[in-house]
Order: structure tokens, then sequence, then C-alpha cells
């Protein structure tokens, strides 16, 4: 019997898989590639293939470590990971599980910002067109900003310095680290239930990408793109660009820009105020010098110095419409009086008892034309019948029959003529003028045409 032990798949997979995770080269190994087949079901890991140009090897990032990723990975991108090497038992394959994952060359930061930018940017949140005019004269401005960073100051220095009839109301959130992205949407949110808001302004002082990240958050700029009233970013220095100056109506350098922009100097105000007036000062007087030039042609008219003069011609033409308007009106009651003469006429002409009158005339004479032609027709048809009745009366085989004739009928009642219809032993009906006799024949004794048997 033999001696050889051997081991099952499972045994000798489970065996491999404690080797690949007891051996430390094989954990937390750095390692670059190119991502393809990609997958990211429902369940937030992420599966892919890690690939270069002689080898590729499984991957998977499961979603308690791809939550943290700042940038969405795509097929065809390189990156640099780390992950531990091990076995997937299932199908004795050895893959890698993904710890940490960032863009090779690019930053990750960098990488989601332009991917937000360019996702937002097919959507149409930076349509210049959608882009919303800055009141020219606000009252009241709101601020999104720290309560204690240098932004608050700035502008309120600007804007009092600029413009101090201007109202600025601060809502105040934190502008870096974890809790900044909630701190700016709840800043937000508060801010857009103040409806005496002319105008806001969001922004905080210069920094790393990382300290302006809050400000690379989709859901702040959606906020900013659908809040009320048109916002000003300000977001960091001159060379900081972040999502949420794309989002705005307007972008400023600095805060202090910021507020340059969004009040007008009080002193061009007052100098425009100036001009204006002078405008209208102008503008009436001119207007009363010419309403006083029309006066004085009115005064100096024909109308005011005579007014009888303007009213003789119009009682004149009066007059005459006057006597026209008689004239046409008798000849149209005339006109109608004829017409209504002809109207009894016709009326008189049409008037139903008298066609009732002439038509019974007439069926009177009809049915007196129909009685004399009925009469003349039944008297013409009796004397037909009488030379009728007397052509048969003289006609009758009765009459003969007077005589001592008789006729000779068949059994099926069919009178004789000849003696050819009748044969021995036939039986026959003698009709006399009195009686009918039946008779059988007993014999036919045939004749010539002389008479002679």
């Amino acid at each position: 019997m033999s001696t050889l032990r051997y081991i099952t798949v499972s045994a000798l997979t489970k065996y491999i898989k404690r080797k690949f995770d007891a051996d430390p080269h094989l954990s937390g190994v750095l390692i670059k590639g190119e991502i393809s087949n990609l997958k990211q079901p429902s369940s937030g890991h992420i599966y892919f293939t890690l690939k270069d140009q002689k080898t590729r090897i499984s991957a998977v990032m499961f979603s308690s470590a791809a939550g943290s990723l700042k940038f969405k990975p795509e097929n065809g991108m390189e990156v640099l990971l780390q992950a531990d090497v091990s076995v997937f038992e299932s199908s004795g394959q050895y893959q890698l599980y993904v710890k940490k994952m960032e863009p090779d060359g690019v930053g990750a930061l960098y990488l989601a910002y332009e991917q937000l930018k360019e996702k937002l940017q097919k959507e149409g949140l930076f349509d210049p067109n959608k882009k919303r005019t800055l009141p020219p004269y606000p009252e009241n401005i709101g601020v999104i900003t720290s309560a204690s960073g240098a932004v608050i100051k700035d502008i309120m220095t600007t804007a009092a310095r600029r413009y101090p009839i201007a109202t600025i109301c601060l809502y105040p959130c934190s502008v870096q680290g974890e809790k900044a992205v909630p701190s700016i949407i709840q800043a937000l949110n508060d801010a857009s239930r103040d409806s005496s808001l002319d105008l806001l302004i969001i922004g905080r002082g210069g920094g790393s990408i990382e300290e302006l990240w809050a400000f690379n958050d989709e859901q702040v700029a959606r906020e900013i793109a659908s809040f009320p009233v048109p916002v000003i970013s300000a977001v960091g220095h001159e060379t900081d660009v972040t999502i949420a100056d794309f989002a705005a109506d307007l972008r400023a350098p600095t805060p202090t820009a910021a507020a340059e922009i969004a009040v007008p100097h009080i002193e061009e105000v007052r100098e425009r105020v100036m001009n204006m007036e002078i405008r209208a000062h102008r503008s009436i007087s001119q207007l009363i010098q010419n309403q006083k030039q029309q006066l004085k042609k009115y005064t100096d008219s024909m109308v005011f110095r005579k007014p009888g003069k303007m009213i003789e011609p119009h009682a004149q033409q009066l007059d005459r419409l006057n006597e026209r308007l008689y004239r046409e009106s008798a000849k149209y009651l005339q006109n109608a009086e004829l017409k209504r003469e002809r109207m009894h006429e016709r009326l008189i002409r049409l008037n139903p008892s008298s066609q009732i009158e002439r038509k019974k005339n007439n069926l009177d004479r009809l049915v007196d034309r129909l009685e004399h032609t009925t009469v003349k027709k039944v008297n013409a048809g009796r004397q037909r019948f009488i030379q009728a009745s007397a052509s048969l009366e003289a006609l009758s085989p009765l009459k003969i029959m007077n005589r001592g004739y008789s006729l000779v009928f068949n059994e099926s009642d069919e009178l004789i003529k000849s003696s050819s219809q009748v044969e021995a032993g036939d039986k026959i009906k003698v009709s006399l003028q009195t009686a009918d006799l039946i008779c059988k024949v007993d014999q036919k004794v045939e004749r010539d045409h002389n008479g002679e048997k």
C-alpha cells in the first residue's frame, strides 16, 4: 500500500496564502503601473488590473480605503499604490490589496480638482450666460468667511472707506480643515434665508491647495451657483483659482478687491448724483422754456384773440349739413312710402282669399266638364254595349239550339267539332236547349265530303 500523502487544492492554497501574508516584503509594497479593466460596483469597492509593458496583476481597493480618495480612478491612468500582496483563495491567484492610491506625476488633489471642474463645466454650472450682474448700489452685503481672519477686516475696512452707507453682515464659518465644507454649506444656507441681502462675498486668505480645498468641494460649488443673489468669490491670492471661483457670478483676485468690486466709491456716487442733478436742472429749465414758448404761441393764435372766427365756418357747415339732412330724410321717407304702397298692392294680389276664390271657380268649371264628359262616355258605352249584345245574341249557339240543333262535348267538356275527336265506346254529352244527354258511342260511321256513307 502506498505511503504517499496527498493534500487538497484548498489546503495548498491556504498554505501559500499564509506564506504570502507572513512575508514582510509583501506587506505595504510600493508599486506603480497603469489601471485597466476598472470596475466600480455599488458596494464602493474598486476592482482593476495593474499593468506595465510586460506583466499585469489583479488588484482590489475596498470601500473603506476607496472612500478617502481625492480623485476618480480611470482606465489608462498611471498610479502609485501602497498595497499588500496576498492570495485570493477562491481562484488561487495572487493579487494586490490596495491601501492607498495617488496619480503618478500629478497630485491627487490637483487631479480631483480637474475632474470636478470638467464635470461641472459639462453640466453648464459655469455657463457665462447664467452669470448675474452685480447690483450697482448694494445696501446689505453678506460675507462668508472666518470670523477671526484678516478677510472680514479687509472687506469691512475697504467697504467703509469706499461706500460707508452699505451694511456688512458676517456669516462666520470654518475655512480650513475637515469641518470646513459642512461649515461653509451651513453659512450659505443661513445667508440664503436673509431676504435683505443684495450681494454675497465668499472667501478666505491665501494658502496651499490643501488649505483651500474646502472651496473645491462639489456641494459648495452647487450652493454658490444656486444662491438667490449674485456671489463674488475671493478665495486665496490672485494666482489661486478654485471651483468656487468658477461657480460664482464674479471672481475677485483678493478679498480686498472683492470689496472694491462690490461697492462703488462714495465720491464717485456723489459726483454722479451732482452731475445728474445738474442735468436734471438743465432739462427742467429747458422744458419750462419750451412750455412758455408753446404757451405764447397759443395765446397769440387766432383761437384766443378772435374765437368767433373759428366758430363761424363750422356754424355755416352745420347749416349746410342740417339742410342736407332734411332733404335726404324727406327723400328717404318718400321712397319708403312708395315702397309701402307697392308692397300693399302686391299683398292684395297675393291675398289667399282671392286665390282661393279663383281656384274654386276653376274647380267648378272642371267639375262641370267632368260630369258632361262622363255622361257622354257612359251613353256612348251603353250604345256600344247594346250593339254588342245584339250581335252576340245573333251569334249565340243557344239561338241555333232553339231551331233544334244541339252541342256535343267529350268527357273533358271540350266541344266536339270533328269525328276524329270521338271513337266507339267514348262517352259524350249532348246539350239540348233544355237538358244534357249523357250518351255512349256504339259505332262511328264515316261519311265522305258529299255526305255518303
